[in-house]
């Protein structure tokens, strides 16, 4: 998609500082971090966000989540730490581009927001 942000920073059109690319995600450090560990997980295919992803898209949402995991053993956040999905403007999404937040390093409270 041509006006968003998070395909353009796929594209290397804007900066990141990238954490992890494979396939079919791409992960990279929050500009306004939550927490110690606040990476955004996104997948390469554009996807609006989870209310507008079919079930052919199901598998690239888990790995999403798979690549959460696998860079919060990398941190050596495994005691804790958390996965979100903002859906829609009034969770708080503001880049209509499917993302996972990992948040990690810090005592987590609940209920979270």
């Amino acid at each position: 998609m041509n006006d968003c942000l998070f395909c353009k920073i796929i594209a290397g059109q804007i900066p990141s500082k990238k954490i992890y690319e494979d396939e079919h995600t791409y992960a990279f450090e929050d500009i306004d971090p939550k927490a110690p560990t606040h990476v955004l997980i996104v997948p390469k295919k554009h996807i609006t966000g989870l209310k507008e992803a079919t079930r052919e898209e199901a598998e690239i949402v888990g790995l999403c989540h798979l690549t959460a995991a696998k860079i919060g053993r990398e941190r050596g956040i495994e005691d804790g730490y958390r996965t979100v999905l903002n859906v829609g403007p009034k969770s708080g999404q503001s880049v209509f581009h499917l993302h996972v937040h990992l948040l990690g390093g810090r005592d987590l409270r609940w209920p979270p927001g």
